[in-house]
């Protein structure tokens, strides 16, 4: 079979984000100055780059953090209508220690401010599905296993 004779394939953009946690389980959240909503710290994965490495390159570009993440705990198939195919991962970035929390600098001007929010005020930060997508993966955390979704839907 030749290229000419392949079938269509997705091209999803690809973008990694981490989920991290203050000491009363509530999920960092960051405000893009991009974006109507927050969202959690992460971006989009460059060629040739893995996903696990793209989210430490974001934290760090985008919080001044260099920190090791753990497993990943979503996979989330979502895309977008303006956007084109997506295919979105969470990791488990763990807590940030005190020292973390005030070392973090809007080093690359994307984000205006960060936030600590419980499980049950999601909803109030951003759209249906990114809150669906951040209770999977807090969900998936705490079972100890990762998950799929699409659109935040756990299947």
């Amino acid at each position: 079979m030749t290229a000419n004779e392949m079938p269509p394939m997705a091209t999803p953009r690809v973008a990694a984000g981490a989920l991290f946690f203050d000491n009363d389980g509530r999920v960092l959240l960051v405000r893009p100055s991009y974006k109507k909503h927050w969202d959690i710290p992460g971006g989009y994965v460059e060629p040739g780059e893995s996903p696990r490495a793209a989210c430490i390159r974001e934290i760090e570009e985008e919080l001044g953090l260099n920190t090791a993440i753990g497993p990943m705990v979503v996979l989330d198939w979502a895309p977008a209508e303006h956007e084109g195919d997506k295919l979105l991962l969470i990791f488990d970035a763990g807590s940030l220690t005190t020292e973390q929390e005030q070392a973090i600098r809007f080093a690359d001007g994307e984000l205006t401010e960060w936030r600590y929010v419980a499980a049950d005020d999601l909803e109030r930060y951003g759209p249906p599905r990114l809150t669906r997508r951040l209770r999977a993966a807090i969900a998936a955390r705490n079972s100890g296993r990762a998950v799929y979704a699409e659109h935040g839907n756990v299947l």
